[in-house]
């Protein structure tokens, strides 16, 4: 970054030097005193509660003036219960034991010494997102978890949320001798952009973007430090010829359940040609009785008029709503092909009684996980052992698959001698 732009834009090398401050000593407490700061930061947003949803009230306001885009605002939106479900993430991440300081044996030894590895922070994250105020308190509870500092920076239209929030955690993490700066958060008052906060590289470990592919491609080309991109939508489900058409409207239905970002939401199904006629009625029938926009390739629509044409660009493009559009195939091989050129990667199905078919679908398909016979649908808060995410990366390279708290940690390799030389 040059000297020039700093001086334009003196906050975002501000607020990472005092997060990359922070992360030195955060990197070194307790995972005791963590899961303290991460309960107390659940505290504070909970004893904050009504404020801050007086804050999104405003941020609502002004964005319906502003005529933004029903899918922003719907990403925007603090219910109670969304807030309620980040105080219970945060508890969650507070409660699970410390992921840090895990010793592994090491994949080689030398002689005369014992070598293995340690999980330790990677140390300032940058957490830039569109709208989801809740998800930069989870952002935070997975930073200080893993002693790494987070800079938090949102959308403008989310901006008096963000500071409530913020101000809450900061409060909370202060409380318990933390320093302030483990979580900092860039506001549209600074008059930085993203370029601003990337492009620091002398602090920054990490960069998250989370919204739109728009965004995440606008990080990944402006970064100078790595980045770990998010996914969601457009994610595939193969229809084949041999399967349930029940399992298939289960699949595509639960998939849009989470809310507000569809994650792993269903948006493109590609069916075998051999499949009859009745049962795509059937299925159409019962989607749009569940409010789904339905579209289909060029054949499908020749057929089955009811259906709107899908255009060649919408193949490779996520729709984030209730829509699901179809296209014919000729067989599995096809269906891979197609999945691996036009999917987003981060999560594609099969519906199959054939074990070969799963077997092929689940080796050839390049995304970073599939589902056969299982819904797909994305939780950040499961209920099963620590499976606690923070979202979906489609890329090869740092990490891939979910988010996770080791995901946000680094390996350190130690070589202990005996003393012989």
């Amino acid at each position: 970054m040059t000297g020039e732009v700093i001086d334009d834009y003196p906050e975002p090398m501000t607020s990472a030097n005092r997060a990359f401050q922070a992360s030195l000593k955060l990197g070194t407490t307790k995972g005791i005193d963590r899961s303290r700061a991460v309960l107390a930061m659940a505290q504070a947003i909970e004893s904050d509660f009504d404020e801050i949803l007086e804050a999104n009230t405003l941020d609502l306001e002004a964005s319906r003036e502003m005529a933004v885009p029903e899918l922003i605002l719907d990403w925007l939106k603090l219910t109670p219960f969304r807030l309620e479900n980040t105080i219970k993430i945060l508890q969650r991440l507070g409660e699970l034991s410390d992921p840090l300081r895990r010793v592994r044996t090491a994949d080689y030894q030398q002689e005369d010494s014992q070598s293995y590895t340690q999980l330790m922070p990677l140390g300032v994250i940058a957490f830039i997102y569109e709208a989801f105020p809740d998800l930069g308190a989870i952002a935070a509870g997975f930073c200080i978890k893993t002693g790494n500092s987070i800079i938090l920076k949102g959308s403008t239209e989310a901006s008096n949320s963000n500071t409530a929030i913020a101000n809450a955690l900061q409060t909370a993490i202060t409380k318990v001798g933390l320093p302030a700066g483990c979580v900092e958060l860039i506001t549209a008052e600074h008059g930085a952009s993203v370029r601003d906060l990337v492009t620091q590289d002398q602090y920054l470990s990490l960069v998250i973007p989370y919204g739109r592919s728009s965004l995440i491609q606008q990080v990944v080309r402006q970064a100078t430090c790595p980045v770990l991109k998010s996914a969601m939508g457009n994610c595939y489900l193969y229809w084949s010829v041999n399967s349930s058409l029940e399992m298939i409207r289960w699949m595509i239905m639960d998939s849009h359940e989470s809310e507000p970002d569809q994650v792993n939401a269903i948006e493109k199904v590609l069916v075998h040609r051999q499949a009859l006629p009745s049962s795509l009625s059937v299925l159409w029938s019962s989607l749009k009785e569940k409010g789904f926009q339905l579209k289909g390739d060029a054949e499908l629509v020749g057929a089955f008029p009811q259906l709107q044409l899908a255009k060649d660009e919408e193949w490779g493009t996520p729709y984030l709503t209730k829509t699901v559009a179809f296209k014919l195939v000729d067989s599995l091989e096809s269906a891979i092909a197609w999945i691996n050129q036009y999917s987003s990667s981060h999560a594609d199905s099969i519906v199959t009684e054939s074990y070969q078919e799963s077997r092929q679908f689940a080796l050839g398909v390049n995304s970073a996980s599939t589902y056969i016979n299982a819904s797909p649908r994305f939780s950040r808060h499961s209920s099963r052992g620590e499976a606690v995410f923070l979202g979906m990366s489609n890329q090869k390279g740092h990490r891939r698959g979910f988010i996770s708290l080791e995901t946000l940690t680094t390996v350190k390799h130690i070589v202990q001698g005996n003393g012989r030389f």
